[in-house]
């Protein structure tokens, strides 16, 4: 039987966020957070990142019902890919989680295409982050290897990549494959200077 995870104290993390200028709530259930954004986000174009959290929560379907979501991992008839990841990257929000968040406030992820780094970065109204405790760590170097030696070992099996990471599920090979997935990575050390950022952090596992 899995070991239950510790509560972690988020009062460290959240002040460095706050004074980074993140908006910053946190929430004991991904149901209460979930929630939350329903009522947030109303009438909106929302592009959604690629992500297991997102999924667990159910987002794309609370949201969709009324708003516009874009959403690669949810494709409608005659679209591609490619114009889902487009129209995602044009919406007003964005909703993201996070490979890996350091106590300092660093926010970490690893990309393939790099679609989510590239919104992470710049030319949405609003970005969300919605992290569960699993994701944070002590500093940046751990926060950073949680990305590349967890998060994305696992994240290459579930797509069933052919690389010596999703085989053995235990690290990053910094492999060749052409199927690698992580190619881009992006580190936040505050929040950008343009646009509204704002971080859920929910007391449960969630994603990788």
């Amino acid at each position: 039987m899995e070991k239950e995870m510790e509560r972690k104290d988020f009062s460290l993390l959240k002040k460095n966020l706050t004074g980074s200028g993140y908006i910053v709530r946190c929430f004991d259930t991904a149901s209460e957070a979930a929630g939350y954004l329903n009522t947030e986000i109303d009438g909106q174009t929302v592009g959604f990142a690629g992500s297991v959290t997102l999924e667990e929560m159910g987002l794309y379907e609370l949201l969709s019902t009324h708003n516009r979501v874009f959403w690669h991992q949810r494709i409608p008839a005659g679209k591609t890919s490619r114009e889902v990841r487009t129209e995602a990257n044009a919406a007003a929000v964005y909703i993201s989680s996070v490979n890996g968040i350091s106590e300092n406030g660093e926010i970490i992820n690893i990309d393939g295409n790099c679609n989510r780094v590239s919104s992470i970065f710049y030319g949405h109204q609003k970005v969300y982050f919605v992290v569960g405790e699993n994701k944070m760590e002590k500093n940046y170097d751990s926060a950073l290897y949680r990305a590349r030696n967890i998060a994305a070992p696992l994240n290459a099996r579930r797509v069933g990549a052919k690389t010596p990471c999703a085989v053995r599920g235990d690290r990053c090979y910094d492999c060749k494959s052409p199927e690698r997935i992580c190619r881009g990575l992006s580190v936040l050390w505050g929040k950008p200077m343009t646009g509204e950022f704002e971080v859920l952090l929910i007391h449960e596992k969630l994603g990788y």
